[in-house]
C-alpha cells in the first residue's frame, strides 16, 4: 500500500496529493476557463471557479501551475502542515513548493545535496523537493506526520473569483503572468530632447552626378602622349613665292 493512502494519514491530505488538477470540469464543460484548480479541504475535492457557489463557507485552497506542475504558495502550505527543509522557489516574487515529486527525465548535476526520498538534486541546506517527499519520509522514519499536521480553520482563496471580469483565478498559473514591477513613461523628456538633437549628423548634399574619372593603361597613355607630341612637332613647310 502506498505510503501516502496509509489510515494515519489525513483524508484531505490524502486527496489533495493524489488529485489531478487543471483538468477541464464535467460540469461547466461549455464555460470558459473551467479549469479544476481549486481544492476544497471541507469536500475533499478539487473543482473549478464555477463550482464555488456551494463552497462558499468552504476552507478553500487555490492550486497553481509550476513549469507544468501543481504548487502551493508557502504562506498557504505553511497553514496546512511544517514545511521546514522542503526547498522553495520565488516566482512572481512568492515563494511556491511543490506537491509531489517530478519525473527526472536526465540527471541533474550536483548541487551539494539530495531529495531524502527521491534523490533529485535540490539546493542545501534543503533535505525534500516537495510535500509529498517530506511525507514518505516522516511515514518511513517515524510511522506518522500527526506532529506536523497544523490546523486549518481559516483558509480561503486570496482573491473571490469573479467570473463576469474574465480573471477567474488570479495568478493560478504562475510561469504566464510574471508582469514588471515597475513602468517607464511614455513621454520622452527634455534632456532625451537635447541628447538627440547633439548627437544628429548633418551629411553633405552629394552631386547628384558622380565625378566622372579617366582611366588610362601605361601603354595607352603612352600613346596619347606620342601622338600629341608628333602632333606639336610636325615641319613647317616653306611658304610658296
Amino acid at each position: 500500500m502506498d505510503m501516502l493512502t496509509a489510515p494515519h494519514i489525513p483524508q484531505w491530505l490524502e486527496a489533495l496529493l493524489t488529485e489531478k488538477f487543471y483538468n477541464a470540469c464535467i460540469f461547466h464543460e461549455e464555460e470558459r476557463r473551467n479549469e479544476k484548480n481549486i481544492f476544497c479541504l471541507d469536500c475533499c475535492d478539487s473543482i473549478c471557479p464555477h463550482c464555488l457557489k456551494p463552497h462558499a463557507s468552504h476552507r478553500l485552497l487555490q492550486i497553481r501551475r509550476y513549469v507544468y506542475h501543481d504548487v502551493l504558495k508557502l504562506c498557504d502550505a505553511d497553514k496546512l502542515m511544517d514545511c521546514a527543509f522542503v526547498q522553495a522557489y520565488v516566482t512572481n516574487g512568492a515563494k511556491v513548493v511543490f506537491l509531489n515529486q517530478r519525473p527526472q527525465t536526465k540527471p541533474c548535476r550536483p548541487s551539494g545535496s539530495d531529495c531524502s526520498t527521491c534523490d533529485r538534486s535540490i539546493k542545501y541546506p534543503f533535505l525534500y523537493c516537495s510535500l509529498s517527499c517530506k511525507l514518505q519520509y516522516l511515514l518511513r522514519t517515524e510511522g506518522t506526520v500527526s506532529s506536523y499536521i497544523t490546523k486549518h480553520e481559516n483558509i480561503s482563496l486570496p482573491e473571490p473569483p469573479r467570473p463576469d471580469d474574465g480573471q477567474m483565478t488570479p495568478d493560478s498559473v504562475l510561469e504566464r503572468t510574471a508582469e514588471s514591477a515597475s513602468t517607464e513613461s511614455c513621454e520622452p523628456s527634455l534632456r532625451e530632447f537635447a541628447c538627440t538633437a547633439t548627437t544628429q549628423i548633418v551629411r553633405k548634399k552629394r552631386s547628384p552626378f558622380p565625378t566622372l574619372r579617366r582611366v588610362f593603361s601605361p601603354a595607352k597613355e603612352m600613346t596619347v602622349a606620342t601622338s600629341n607630341r608628333r602632333k606639336g612637332n610636325q615641319p613647317q613647310r616653306s611658304p610658296l613665292y
